[in-house]
């Protein structure tokens, strides 16, 4: 029986649970298919971990880098599902990827030093470089035959640039990276000393015959420019509980992270909880997310199907990922006007393209989650797809 039908969705509770512009930031009458979480609850092991562990009723400190148990969690789950092998002294639990994310930034960049940030891409890759006091750098991230064309990234590495920003699997735009592509960025890396930000959040949910390749298992020589982060949030649903971790195979750099952690003077770290879902997640959960990994390739399948059919709007399939990015071009209208109008008009609430989430090449596009239930998103494309008709009859 599978555990994501419509009926395993409460409403209610997510309407008192679930922000970052979800149910709970949105009126009664609202829609949203927006922040990249879930609409599911948590297998039955993680939530089991939690109640058992808190029923001791001791929430001490941990250790500073994190419980044994999870660094070892996280170790063997890296090696079974992404063929990646790090040793535990380089894995570093960490109060989610977004904050490894501005951790690593803050190793690697001194102030002025400059970052090849894709655009577009999550906006969290900007927004790290800066709070590092770096100087952002933004390659246009076009698309040319289902490939992100990486033909001019050399001609934007200058003296300063220090770091390229990597998200693989790609949001929005639900890509994945080829080993030629991954070459490329290690052999530009190796050639000008640059050290790559490998963000992989989105690595356990590809759809089949699809498969990940981390840039850990291209070129193992190159493998000391790589600092990588992973989290458990979109594959496990666990955002609130803010757990992820940073892992490299370069022991200097590790250190480095470990300082702008803050871990070692308690500032920083990851709680007890977080860590014990976080081993629920990679321990007991991997069925739990291979029948969610089924239930997102027929939402996607839907997602894609009405969107191409609906006038004025396309879609690719990704192939990673459970976001649809959607070109709205022709409306010949800014993404937050579309979005604003769709909302006003039909209640289903969208996340638009343009700087502030994804950078001024996603303008033009808007981005639906598809993690909900088929009923859920039926209802949510019905309203778009009445409201692309509304909008169609006023510009007649």
């Amino acid at each position: 029986m599978t555990m994501f039908t419509n009926d395993k969705i409460k409403i209610d509770i997510l309407k008192r649970k679930a922000y970052n512009y979800r149910w709970a930031e949105v009126d009664d009458d609202c829609i949203p298919l927006t922040a990249a979480d879930p609409d599911f609850p948590v297998s039955e092991a993680i939530k089991n971990a939690i109640i058992e562990y808190a029923k001791e009723g001791y929430f001490s400190y941990t250790p500073k880098k994190g419980l044994p148990e999870f660094v070892e969690a996280i170790q063997q789950y890296l090696l079974d599902t992404k063929k990646v092998n790090i040793e535990k002294e380089c894995i570093l639990p960490i109060d989610s990827a977004a904050r490894g994310m501005y951790v690593i930034a803050e190793a690697i960049l001194n102030p002025d030093d400059e970052a090849i940030i894709f655009d577009p891409v999550d906006y969290l890759f900007k927004e790290s470089v800066i709070h590092a006091g770096g100087k952002v750098v933004l390659y246009p991230a076009r698309v040319k035959n289902g490939r992100i064309d990486l033909s001019a990234l050399e001609s934007y590495i200058g003296e300063k640039t220090k770091m390229i920003g990597l998200c693989n699997p790609h949001n929005p735009l639900g890509l994945l990276y080829e080993r030629e592509d991954l070459q490329l960025i290690l052999d530009l890396a190796q050639k000008y000393g640059l050290y790559i930000m490998n963000d992989e959040i989105w690595s356990d949910i590809v759809y089949p015959p699809q498969k990940f390749l981390s840039i850990l298992n291209v070129d193992e020589r190159k493998n000391h420019r790589v600092l990588s982060v992973f989290g458990f949030s979109k594959s496990f649903g666990i955002a609130g509980l803010r757990a992820g971790c940073i892992y490299t195979h370069n022991k200097k750099m590790f250190e480095k992270c470990i300082e702008t952690s803050c871990v070692m003077s308690t500032a920083g770290g990851i709680s007890s909880l977080s860590q014990i879902a976080g081993i629920a997640c990679m321990n007991d959960s991997r069925e739990w997310l291979q029948q969610f990994l089924q239930h997102l390739t027929n939402m996607r399948n839907y997602v894609c199907d009405r969107i191409n059919k609906m006038p004025g709007l396309s879609c690719r399939i990704p192939e990673a990922t459970y976001l649809a990015y959607v070109d709205i071009h022709s409306f010949q209208m800014s993404s937050e006007d579309f979005v604003n109008y769709i909302e006003e008009k039909t209640k289903v609430i969208l996340i638009p393209g343009g700087e502030k989430f994804f950078g001024a090449m996603s303008e033009g596009y808007i981005r639906i989650c598809f993690a909900t239930s088929f009923e859920i998103l039926e209802e949510g494309l019905n309203r778009l797809e009445k409201g692309v008709h509304l909008l169609l009859e006023e510009k007649k």
